[in-house]
């Protein structure tokens, strides 16, 4: 089973039917021992980083959600990405992330009209050859914030007047700052190898 994670913010929806669309068992919740019993959990996202962590506090799932990063596989989504990692800047003050993955999120530094709307091709890093096909392919975007971390932990990378980061990787979490259950046939491929390198793990 797969939990989707339900704080009140997200595109939880389609997120659910794109899993539903390969074939997988979906429960959407914020209970804490269904989370627990979940072979993958998804942590989806669309709004502010700090309404969202405000949300995932006032349910309890923070240290929750820390602990079960550290033994099942984890996939961030748009915001829910930006929320793995230790400190958000939207709104003006710091804001505690979950602090899953080292790094911060700020505003992006582009001269490129905000926020980041659309279709853009993925770089992917030499160093993750599982995701080599997936070079130059389009995936679908909406944020003005973006990820700043080791480079050891980015899978790719996107231009958009500066380098976004667009997917990341440390052991079996991951984060993806598109929608892939809006990027079509590129998008299904990327839950796959989600799917498919954390059941491994």
């Amino acid at each position: 089973m797969i939990a989707i994670v339900d704080y009140g913010m997200g595109n939880i929806e389609s997120v659910a039917m794109a899993f539903k669309k390969l074939g997988y068992d979906i429960c959407v919740t914020d209970d804490i021992p269904t989370l627990e019993l979940a072979s993958h959990i998804v942590l989806p996202g669309v709004g502010a980083f700090p309404a969202a962590m405000e949300e995932i506090a006032k349910r309890g799932l923070r240290e929750p959600l820390r602990k079960l990063a550290g033994t099942t596989p984890l996939l961030g989504i748009c915001l829910g990405m930006q929320l793995l990692f230790s400190e958000g800047e939207e709104g003006g003050t710091p804001t505690k992330g979950l602090d899953i993955l080292p790094g911060r999120v700020t505003k992006m530094a582009t001269q490129e009209i905000l926020p980041h709307m659309g279709w853009n091709t993925l770089k992917i890093s030499p160093e993750y050859s599982t995701f080599a096909p997936l070079e130059g392919k389009h995936v679908y975007f909406v944020h003005s914030y973006s990820v700043s971390t080791d480079k050891k932990w980015i899978v790719a990378t996107a231009d958009y007047g500066m380098n976004v980061t667009a997917i990341v990787k440390k052991n079996h979490v991951y984060g993806m700052q598109f929608h892939p259950e809006k990027s079509g046939d590129v998008g299904r491929e990327l839950l796959k190898l989600f799917l498919k390198e954390a059941v491994a793990v």
